[in-house]
This record gives C-alpha cells, sequence and structure tokens, in this order.
C-alpha cells in the first residue's frame, strides 16, 4: 500500500507543476513581461481554463513559480551546507560553493529574483514581494551561519556577503564570465576575517 508521501500527484497538481516549470524556464530566459500567458500554455501543453483554476492571474503564476524555485535553491544551499561538515567557518564558505555551481552552470542566465525586482518595481506587485522574500530567506540564512561562527555582527556580515552573491551574480551574467565567484569567494574570505573576534 503506498503511504501518503508516496502518492502520485493528482492530474491537477501535476499540471501545476508542469505550468510553474515551463513558465520559469521562460521567465528565466525571455524576461517576465515579454513571455504572454499564451506563450507559457503553448510550451506546456495545457488549456487557458487549467492555467486560471490554479492561478488567477499572471502575476500570480509568476510569484507561485519564484516561491517554488525559491524554495528548492534554499535546499539545495542546505545540502551544500551540511556536506562541508561541522566547522562553521567552512560552512559558511560553503554558500560561496553554492554560488560557484550556480554561476559555472550550463543554464545560468543571472539571477531571476534580481530580474523581477528589476521588471516589478511598485512594492505591492507579487513578483516584487516573492523575490524580495527570497533574498530576504538567503540572507536570514546567511546571518545564521555567521552567528554560528561566532563572527562579530552577524546581521551587518550577512548583508554585506548578500552584496558580494547579487554583484557577482549580476557581473557574471553581463560578462558571460563565471570567474566572478572566485573574486566574491576571496572577498567573501576577507570580510569573515575582519569580522572574526
Amino acid at each position: 500500500m503506498t503511504s501518503p508521501a508516496q502518492a502520485p500527484a493528482s492530474p491537477a497538481s501535476a499540471k501545476r507543476e508542469l505550468l510553474l516549470d515551463t513558465a520559469w524556464s521562460l521567465f528565466c530566459r525571455n524576461g517576465y513581461r515579454a513571455v504572454g500567458i499564451d506563450t507559457v500554455l503553448a510550451e506546456a501543453g495545457v488549456a487557458k481554463m487549467t492555467l486560471y483554476n490554479h492561478f488567477a492571474s499572471k502575476e500570480d503564476l509568476i510569484a507561485a513559480a519564484m516561491d517554488k524555485k525559491g524554495a528548492e535553491t534554499l535546499v539545495g544551499l542546505e545540502q551544500i551546507i551540511a556536506a562541508a561538515g561541522k566547522n562553521p567557518g567552512k560552512r559558511l564558505l560553503a554558500v560561496f560553493d553554492w554560488l560557484a555551481g550556480w554561476l559555472h552552470s550550463d543554464g545560468f542566465t543571472g539571477c531571476a529574483f534580481l530580474k523581477a525586482v528589476g521588471e516589478y518595481t511598485t512594492a505591492g506587485d507579487k513578483p516584487r514581494k516573492a523575490a524580495t522574500a527570497f533574498k530576504q530567506a538567503l540572507q536570514d540564512r546567511i546571518e545564521t551561519l555567521c552567528g554560528e561562527a561566532g563572527l562579530k555582527s552577524p546581521a551587518l556580515l550577512a548583508r554585506q556577503l548578500m552584496l558580494v552573491i547579487d554583484g557577482a551574480t549580476i557581473h557574471a551574467d553581463m560578462h558571460g564570465n563565471p570567474a566572478y565567484a572566485a573574486d566574491a569567494r576571496a572577498v567573501a574570505k576577507a570580510l569573515i576575517e575582519a569580522a572574526t573576534p
């Protein structure tokens, strides 16, 4: 007998996941405003009614896709942190191993969360709120790692490390050069050393 955790997804939830994954792929490649609902539907092979059964608007679809990808990203980050072992300093620097893996990946097209903030400029926009929530969750996790490492001013250091991460991401995308990951790690190490009591 199949347990609830192992039960196959319902057709409705499977179609929802397909829409989210398809939309995310298209938005990452082409931008949010440039991709219309009809393009998402054609790529996913689902009817418009199916989409609107799950999402009230395109912005709801975008926000849901961002929430899904953000959660998956944080799970992947946790796996890399765990693989670094128990040393708090190594666990913190593992964030930059994660960054390097992403910037060097074949599918890297820049940060879709930062791009959403650029395209949705009003504070109440759902995509902007979803992007902000993900970035805040990432910063909060880094702050926790800074605290576990016994570093001075963990909240300030986490903000500084986020600036390094986002700066490296933007430049890697802009210049098509993943070497910014190594630069980011070097800056991070300097900031960590400066914050070491």
